[in-house]
């Protein structure tokens, strides 16, 4: 039986991944929680609520990863038996790293390295996916899509702390042979994020008639994405620890870990993308178009990665933006307790 020690269950990205995996596998998960940070076991609960055969594939087990793994907890981790780490877990609110750097930053350096000391410590593990963003990259020029490994230019104490990760990852992939993939996403969405990301509260400007801000440049150009269904991305992960990777170890000839940018479909402005969600809602939104710097410093105005690299390998996102989309916001229009 494949085991897995999923890290971050309880918050957005990770409860979708933790879905994915029971309803597409017959693994067995052991996720390390806290719920100090944006964790809610409400999360992990909705995941199995429907199938509670799930329950006894899932140990739940309360940890903190900013703290280092005892013998004890890490066999109640799967220890020897676990072959895959996937750690989804990290602080991810930009404003929040703006507003509190120290604590931010800390804490998802100190989890990366418990992290990756415990897994130093599983003999039979295959695979570490460290999830990491496109953030890492800073700023891309119009025209441009980030490619894998270029150049890491953070912008914003989040994103710094993301490229940290990366960085420590890698240096335990080369001194220590943890077997490590690396992987970047763009902005995600789905059901059940925070209600201070961007989609939620698009939903409650549509719903209240409050007025949404859109970061622009000076000349009045909103910001522009590619958003990805949490979903897609769980899907993606998957894909990446069923196939037969090289360099997965650090060996001969082997200079860097593999690395796979995760993109959504097609870039789209904020202000459209706010448009669009204010018409699944059914009313109209008020925008402002506010100067992105002014309004939070250390703001990116555009991201855009390529995806070919995961792409030629044979990954396609099996759900499209749209249909994310509408179906996310109707699941919140359901659930109105998530926007608060």
């Amino acid at each position: 039986m494949t085991h897995v020690v999923l890290t971050g269950a309880s918050g957005f990205v990770g409860s979708h991944v933790l879905r994915h995996l029971l309803t597409a596998t017959d693994w067995t998960l052991a996720c390390p929680v806290t719920f100090r940070h944006k964790g809610l076991p409400r999360r992990i609960v909705s995941a199995l609520d429907d199938h509670r055969q799930w329950w006894e594939r899932v140990d739940v087990i309360t940890c903190d990863l900013s703290s280092p793994v005892d013998r004890i907890t890490l066999d109640q981790l799967g220890g020897e038996h676990c072959r895959y780490v996937i750690n989804a877990a990290s602080e991810s609110h930009v404003d929040r790293s703006i507003s509190h750097p120290v604590p931010f930053v800390a804490n998802n350096i100190n989890l990366v390295l418990n992290v990756l000391e415990a897994a130093r410590r599983m003999p039979n593990l295959e695979k570490l996916i460290q999830v990491s963003t496109d953030e890492i990259y800073g700023p891309v020029p119009s025209g441009y899509a980030s490619r894998e490994w270029d150049a890491v230019i953070p912008s914003n104490p989040y994103a710094a702390s993301k490229a940290a990760q990366e960085a420590i990852a890698v240096s335990y992939w080369r001194t220590f042979n943890v077997p490590l993939i690396i992987t970047n996403t763009m902005n995600i969405i789905g059901e059940m994020q925070d209600a201070e990301k961007f989609v939620p509260k698009a939903i409650k400007s549509a719903l209240s008639g409050d007025t949404m801000p859109i970061h622009a440049a000076r000349n009045g150009t909103p910001g522009s994405r590619h958003y990805l269904h949490a979903r897609n991305q769980a899907d993606a992960l998957l894909f990446l620890l069923n196939q037969v990777l090289p360099d997965v170890r650090y060996g001969p000839g082997a200079t860097k870990p593999p690395r796979f940018n995760i993109v959504g479909e097609r870039e789209i402005d904020n202000l459209t993308m706010a448009r669009m969600i204010a018409e699944y809602v059914g009313n109209d939104v008020n925008t402002e178009m506010v100067d992105f710097h002014s309004a939070r410093p250390g703001h990116d105005l555009r991201y855009a990665m390529t995806g070919e690299r995961i792409e030629a390998l044979g990954w396609k996102a099996p759900l499209p933006l749209e249909d994310s989309l509408r179906k996310t916001v109707e699941w919140t229009l359901d659930h109105r307790e998530w926007l608060s």
